[in-house]
């Protein structure tokens, strides 16, 4: 049943979800209505919801922060497109994180990257490379989470490339703030070498970016 102005909208498509987070973000009090929304009986006003909170989180995480605890409880959640919707606001939060309610469930966001589903890790190391951007203390300690990928236990040896594609993309966000970059360095080194055209190619171009040399630039050249 639909029971709220928001829920309302999206249902009948009388505005698009864009426009509803700006009117979210005039006026938070209508948060509550968002979040009412994702146990809705459709679809398009559950799903829409947690859109809504997606763009909000990008747009103005300051406003969504004081709710983040709702969020990070959907990281349990069985319903696997919350829990991605949760993975992904929750790494846009990190830059607001100024009670560092982030840090004290790290190990727990980070976990899913050793496996098995590689959309839940490879949600979780793009909001992982987020969350070192903005907090360069946990940068080390989450590289060192995000590197697990390469032995990853994922459905399939594809997934794994898939994955460690966005590891890649990924460290490429926080490269400058590790303290011990040798390890990554060594890690995308050996993607040049990976059965996964696309992946070599991002290793190529985080190489170049990141660690420019003669030899570096040399062996990617043999990998086109």
């Amino acid at each position: 049943m639909i029971t709220n102005t928001l829920q309302t909208e999206i249902s009948k498509k009388r505005i698009t979800i864009e426009k509803l987070a700006e009117r979210v973000v005039r006026r938070p009090e209508l948060l509550q209505e968002a979040f009412d929304g994702l146990g809705a009986d459709t679809a398009r006003v559950k799903y829409g919801c947690l859109k809504l909170l997606r763009i909000i989180s990008e747009k103005k995480p300051d406003i969504l922060y004081p709710e983040i605890g709702r969020l990070i409880q959907l990281l349990d959640s069985e319903n696997n497109i919350f829990k991605w919707g949760a993975i992904i606001i929750i790494g846009n939060l990190a830059a607001v994180d100024s009670e560092r309610k982030i840090d004290r469930i790290l190990d727990r966001y980070l976990q899913p990257i050793s496996g098995h589903v590689m959309i839940t890790a490879a949600n979780v190391i793009g909001g992982a490379g987020k969350i070192a951007r903005a907090k360069p203390r946990l940068a080390d300690r989450i590289a060192q989470a995000v590197l697990q990928v390469e032995s990853a236990n994922y459905q399939t040896e594809e997934c794994r490339n898939v994955a460690i594609g966005h590891a890649i993309a990924s460290f490429d966000l926080f490269f400058e703030n590790l303290k011990r970059p040798q390890p990554v360095v060594e890690f995308v080194k050996r993607q040049l070498n990976n059965r996964r055209n696309a992946v070599k190619k991002k290793a190529a171009i985080f190489l170049k970016k990141h660690v420019p040399s003669k030899s570096n630039s040399g062996r990617a050249a043999t990998q086109k």
